[in-house]
């Protein structure tokens, strides 16, 4: 590991937390390695998934919780599974950031063929949920993976990283209907649409607290490339995103009365982008983190919605 550092004094991992408190030693680096400490990923992955089985419920039915439950140990698996690809490939780049240097591989903790070896294991536990589910899901599910493998190079390629985190971790949106039907529809897609903005916004807030780094290093972000656009930029893709939804909710026919949810669902995320401090690393943590308040507030207006529809 390099001898110098370059960042502001922050490191994404906190000792005598749960981990330190109850794993015994020898799992610890690969709970941080698969972000188990660090849940919101996995809200993050795992609502689009649980809004769409929802969306897919027949009318005046509550949604499958068998599946729903399914889909919440795919998302536990298959986001440790991204972290550790993320990580893997990262290394040498998380060597050099002090909010990085003390994650599991470039601390020493885990070794790359470690790394390799738990990835794998992850997988296959990700594969044996998925083979729950019916053919249309697991071919759609395994298709997933060309977006897990790829979104870590996308920071070297493009400065709209964010836009491909979107592609990948909305991707449940399609699944979750899928399982539930065994095809495709519009509301689905556009259930997935907006998610992609919806990533969009909370993940250029992330970013911007590495923008420094980021500079340093040599990667690209939607925080380099809109800058100090950034916060209006993200106001329009949190509109963008509450309008998609509102026509998804249209089209899958739920309850009127649901529209008004998606209304507070886009207030609560405008509302989000407009408080937020871009010079701030810890406020953009904090607004990141806030993103799924409003996942949970559109998850619980389709249920409503659906349930409401009969």
């Amino acid at each position: 590991m390099p001898s110098e550092t370059i960042g502001t004094g922050h490191t994404d991992i906190r000792p005598g937390d749960w981990i330190d408190r109850h794993l015994p030693p020898p799992a610890r680096p690969y709970a941080r390695l698969a972000r188990l400490d660090r849940p919101i990923g996995t809200w993050l992955l795992l609502l689009p998934g649980l809004w769409s089985i929802a969306l897919a419920a027949r009318p005046g039915r509550l949604p499958d919780l068998g599946l729903m439950a399914l889909f919440t140990v795919g998302s536990i698996v298959m986001r440790g599974a991204g972290c550790t690809i993320n990580d893997i490939i990262d290394r040498k780049f998380d060597a050099l950031v002090e909010r990085t240097r003390v994650r599991p591989i470039p601390s020493g903790a885990v070794s790359v063929p470690q790394a390799i070896a738990f990835l794998i294991a992850q997988c296959l536990v990700g594969l044996a949920v998925l083979v729950q589910m019916n053919a249309a899901t697991i071919v759609l599910g395994a298709a997933s993976l060309i977006l897990v493998a790829a979104y870590p190079l996308m920071k070297r390629i493009t400065w709209w990283p964010q836009a491909f985190l979107g592609l990948t971790f909305n991707w449940g949106a399609l699944l979750g209907w899928v399982a539930v039907t065994g095809a495709l529809a519009w509301p689905p897609v556009l259930l997935y649409a907006g998610g992609i903005l919806w990533t969009l916004g909370y993940d250029t807030i992330y970013a911007h607290q590495d923008r420094e780094d980021d500079v340093k290093v040599g990667v690209k972000s939607t925080a380099l490339r809109l800058g100090a656009a950034s916060k209006r930029w993200i106001l329009g893709f949190y509109a963008s995103a509450t309008a998609l939804w509102a026509v998804a909710l249209v089209m899958a026919g739920v309850h009127p009365l649901a529209y008004a949810g998606v209304g507070v669902t886009g207030v609560l995320l405008l509302r989000q982008a407009r408080q937020w401090r871009p010079e701030d690393p810890a406020d953009s943590l904090a607004a990141f983190r806030a993103a799924r308040v409003a996942g949970w507030v559109l998850l619980g207006t389709i249920i409503l919605g659906v349930a409401g529809a009969a």
